[in-house]
């Protein structure tokens, strides 16, 4: 295959995937691990991609809005990795609260390893569906007005609910995060919803993968220091974790 056509299928896939791993191009293209190197660099250098840890991201610094199907598959394994070591903060009869997103419903996968007992309120309809059969947690289903392209519930109702809950821990699942604008997001109706939890939460984790990083979405919601961690995978490197720590806001 020729360099021309490999970039093609990479542009392609860092379209779909925002994120691709090296290894995955050298076994699919069928060429050795030094020409998808070589050839990676060359794209950073023309301005295509952005050449990190174990692969290459978009550069795209806007967030694209897409179905909540697309979003939940999309980066699943980084979001997955999030998630486990999100869950290693929840401790017995605890009561943890969970927004809208497709993060966190990858969370809540996750949360059906833990074998003791605690609660969780949410609005997220996805959820609520993935966690109703477990034996250990106890689930708040917070109700208001079903926005079905989001699987959550919105509006008054469901804001002066949450309202009513203080929280151990709040995982927050937002769009984007970048040191010049804080955390933003497209989603309207979730704002008064995560600046509630910010408010009632005793700690307030937002959880969100590194293709999420230094980029912005429709509205400014939250400052840097507004929440007390941010959990992410393997592929935020020390430089961005320290940039973001002097803004006050500690990455693992």
């Amino acid at each position: 295959m020729l360099y021309q056509e490999r970039e093609e299928y990479i542009k392609k896939e860092l379209e779909k995937k925002s994120f691709v791993k090296t290894m995955d191009l050298v076994n699919i293209l069928d060429v050795s691990i030094d020409t998808i190197r070589r050839d990676l660099k060359k794209m950073e250098e023309k301005g295509l991609l952005k050449c990190a840890r174990g692969g290459a991201a978009s550069i795209d610094n806007t967030t694209v809005i897409s179905t909540f199907h697309e979003r939940e598959i999309k980066n699943i394994e980084l979001k997955r990795e999030a998630a486990k070591k999100a869950i290693m903060m929840i401790k017995e009869n605890s009561t943890i609260a969970l927004n809208s997103g497709t993060t966190n419903t990858i969370l809540a996968s996750e949360m059906l390893s833990l074998k003791f007992p605690f609660t969780v309120i949410t609005n997220n309809l996805s959820v609520i569906q993935i966690l109703k059969n477990s034996p250990f947690i106890d689930i708040i289903c917070i109700g208001g007005f079903l926005d079905k392209k989001e699987n959550s519930f919105y509006g008054q109702t469901c804001e002066n609910e949450f309202s009513l809950y203080n929280p151990d821990i709040a995982f927050l699942s937002i769009n984007a995060v970048s040191l010049e604008n804080g955390f933003s997001d497209f989603r309207y109706n979730d704002f008064p919803i995560i600046n509630t939890l910010v408010n009632k939460s005793h700690q307030c984790i937002a959880v969100m993968d590194s293709t999420k990083f230094g980029k912005k979405s429709k509205k400014n919601i939250l400052k840097l220091n507004d929440i007390h961690l941010l959990i992410s995978d393997h592929l935020i490197s020390d430089l961005q974790k320290n940039s973001f720590k002097e803004k006050g806001l500690k990455i693992i």
